[in-house]
């Protein structure tokens, strides 16, 4: 899949599915921990941050995103496992293949993330089993739908706090949201001037 550009007047263009993966292997990135505070009050982490409770009331975690929810390759967290934590926990049932479509858990995990920060007390674990491709795909998600971040600016900035690697499958979903979010702005831009 080659580049591509939504907006004329804007120099930015949608890499290709390659040239994203090729950024993972680029230049400095963050050495492997179990998690790391990736955007203001926003940490990817694994299983073992997941499962260590005393770690979670440490950090001041208040909500939980996990992304290895259920059937596939799992953490057996759930709600019940923090019933006497005050934490709010939300479950995906993702498999990281690349022919699982997690695109669909974009919308709804974007906006747990967010209305969990709306409050600034609050601080939101987003995990998987390793902390590289599913949770780190719905955060770059999140970070593309609710802060305006490009793919690569949101890969940029994460992967400066965290080693992450989302699978090839996934890149090319975040890839396909990076252009529909690219389109829905320049619409939106066309708007604004037909009415002035």
């Amino acid at each position: 899949m080659s580049s591509c550009m939504v907006d004329p007047d804007s120099a930015y263009i949608t890499p290709g599915t390659l040239d994203l993966e090729q950024l993972f292997w680029t230049g400095t990135t963050a050495h492997y921990t179990h998690f790391n505070e990736v955007w203001p009050d926003v940490y990817i982490g694994d299983e073992k941050t997941a499962l260590e409770r005393p770690g979670l009331k440490d950090l001041g975690i208040t909500h939980i995103l996990n992304a290895a929810e259920g059937k596939w390759n799992n953490v057996l967290t759930g709600a019940q496992y923090y019933r006497d934590m005050d934490i709010q926990y939300y479950g995906v049932e993702a498999d990281d293949k690349p022919t699982f479509n997690m695109s669909q858990y974009f919308r709804p995990a974007a906006n747990f993330i967010h209305e969990a920060l709306a409050h600034p007390q609050n601080k939101v674990l987003v995990h998987c089993v390793m902390g590289r491709s599913r949770s780190a795909t719905l955060v770059l998600a999140y970070l593309m739908m609710k802060h305006n971040l490009t793919v690569v600016d949101a890969i940029e900035h994460v992967r400066q706090r965290r080693c992450i690697l989302p699978n090839h499958g996934f890149l090319k979903q975040l890839r396909a949201l990076d252009i529909s979010l690219q389109e829905e702005r320049l619409r939106q831009k066309k708007e604004t001037q037909d009415q002035q």
